[in-house]
């Protein structure tokens, strides 16, 4: 898709301690990165095969000026431009209708990567607004259970919302936080911790990101997400699988995070993502710090590998 640069580029500042960093990671990327996280994404929709098909939901598009081109990597998400440059592929029939999810292309990989199946017992821990509780209740066939959990009632709104709307009856909405699932004695099939992060794989989303970035924050939100993933762990069903993702670019959050799972809890296994898209090297060791090799096997991908948001995800298996 042709990269778009937000006006005034020039203006947009970066914190020193920000650039530094990221130089840090990236080296001569660093550039191309800057280029892309100052650039417009394309707006990009999940069919949602509950209530229609896929190619019903682009017949109907089509005729209405839009212009879909295939995600790769997921056989229901499409790019979605207009003929007359319009954006607001939120603003038809078939949207309020619950016949598609606007949602980013890179945001459909972890549920493709949980796998879910008919007739499981899934938790989406950290869900709203419900981009990927929809995702794996729609894989699911509304048959099985999914518990879509979030901690503040302001943020269940729109879960709720969603979920009705895309015609899924096989979603419970909870509301706690995420760790309190330990007390609760249930065991998962699998389990989604998407975790609260940063949020620097969004720039090009949101400049806010660029304003609130902080080594103190990354911090306080990597000491959250290890107990979520944690606590994920701890309630998986033995021989179960739970994906963690985030859409941050920090190792902190990221890598380390995976790699503490992994070195406390000798029946986590990493398990290869097998899925056909450009990615980047992982982060083996940062600030000093070095990881769990096996770490190697999770997916990071920067704004430019596929002109999408920053992103990562890692598959974990609970040992038998």
């Amino acid at each position: 898709m042709e990269l778009k640069p937000f006006p005034d580029t020039n203006k947009v500042k970066f914190k020193p301690e920000f650039e530094k960093r990221y130089k840090k990671l990236l080296g001569d990327r660093y550039d191309e990165y800057i280029k892309y996280s100052l650039s417009y994404l394309t707006r990009s929709i999940r069919i949602n095969t509950i209530k229609s098909t896929i190619p019903k939901v682009k017949k109907a598009l089509k005729k209405r000026g839009w212009i879909l081109t295939q995600v790769p990597f997921c056989k229901e998400g499409f790019w979605v431009e207009h003929e007359t440059g319009r954006l607001d592929i939120g603003n038809t029939l078939e949207h309020s209708l619950g016949y598609y999810y606007v949602q980013e292309a890179a945001s459909m990989i972890p549920p493709i990567v949980l796998d879910p199946k008919p007739g499981e017992l899934i938790l989406d821990m950290c869900a709203a607004p419900g981009s990927k509780t929809t995702q794996i209740a729609q894989y699911m066939e509304n048959k099985g259970l999914v518990i879509a959990n979030d901690f503040t009632g302001i943020r269940l709104k729109p879960l709720g919302i969603n979920v009705q709307r895309m015609g899924l009856t096989n979603v419970i909405i909870t509301m706690m936080f995420g760790q309190w699932f330990a007390k609760k004695n249930i065991m998962f099939d699998k389990i989604l911790v998407d975790a609260p992060c940063s949020g620097t794989g969004t720039i090009r989303k949101s400049l806010k990101t660029l304003r609130i970035w902080n080594p103190t924050m990354i911090e306080r939100l990597a000491a959250t997400q290890r107990k979520l993933i944690e606590t994920g762990f701890t309630i998986l069903k033995p021989g179960g699988t739970m994906v963690y993702s985030t859409c941050s670019t920090e190792p902190i959050e990221n890598e380390a995070t995976v790699s503490y799972l992994l070195n406390n809890y000798k029946k986590a296994k990493l398990l290869d993502i097998k899925l056909n898209i450009p990615k980047s090297k992982t982060i083996s060791e940062f600030d000093g710090e070095k990881y769990n090799s096996e770490v190697k096997k999770t997916l990071r991908l920067w704004p430019q590998d596929n002109n999408t948001e920053g992103f990562y995800v890692a598959k974990i298996e609970k040992q038998l």
